[in-house]
């Protein structure tokens, strides 16, 4: 299939990774026909409310409050991360915040073609101390503690729990659709697999089922007390 060759390898392991090969380049060719469909998916319902979100970034307590259209800035799309931290809870979610602290380091990126914002439920003070403890100084970090934007885009359930999920807007001249949601979260999964409803933001995963050990069966990250400022 290919000429390299790396130092030592047998014909067995040759043959074998071929064949593992060949299955990685149908994952690539089905992963972009789900991309395209995707793409392809007629508009979403119209935002039923412009909501109101507080600024919680660290070191813009000053901000004044926000639309969710004037989210999008320059851009027509424009993805929301709900971040599992409501007012009842004591600490964050630390999957959450293993997957935020992905997404600071990729939004200046991510940016130059869509918007990215992080919502919370919590206070705006909760959120900026957490994200000063964690290093999050390039997302754009909101509270949605005066909204129902968790409880309508599907972050919140009736009781108050929070959901980690993530919504796609976009703009259509002045109005704003909803285009797309994790909704393998809401989704029935295969025995002893996780929704993996989120993986895509997530690069921790993909890293580890490059390994021979794999992801683990219910390994999880934990909030790492020691992650620098």
């Amino acid at each position: 299939m290919h000429d390299q060759r790396f130092p030592n390898e047998s014909a067995t392991y040759r043959e074998a990774r071929n064949s593992l090969l060949r299955e990685e380049i149908e994952l690539r060719r089905q992963t972009e026909r789900v991309a395209e469909l995707r793409r392809r998916l007629p508009a979403g319902g119209e935002l039923p409310v412009d909501y109101r979100f507080q600024a919680a970034s660290p070191n813009r307590d000053t901000d004044p409050d926000v639309t969710l259209s004037t989210l999008f800035g320059e851009h027509d799309t424009l993805l929301v991360y709900s971040f599992m931290y409501g007012p009842a809870m004591n600490a964050p979610c630390p999957s959450c915040s293993s997957i935020i602290d992905s997404l600071d380091g990729v939004a200046p990126h991510l940016t130059q073609r869509a918007a990215l914002a992080v919502v919370a439920r919590s206070e705006p003070a909760r959120i900026r101390a957490w994200a000063e403890r964690r290093g999050w100084h390039r997302l754009r970090l909101l509270s949605s503690a005066n909204c129902s934007y968790n409880r309508d885009y599907g972050a919140e359930t009736a009781d108050g729990a929070q959901l980690p999920v993530l919504n796609v807007f976009q703009r259509r001249g002045d109005r704003v659709h909803h285009h797309w949601a994790t909704e393998l979260l809401y989704a029935p999964c295969d025995p002893g697999q996780d929704n993996r409803h989120v993986d895509a933001i997530w690069p921790l995963w993909g890293l580890l089922d490059l390994t021979p050990g794999g992801r683990g069966s219910d390994w999880r990250p934990g909030l790492l007390d020691d992650v620098p400022a």
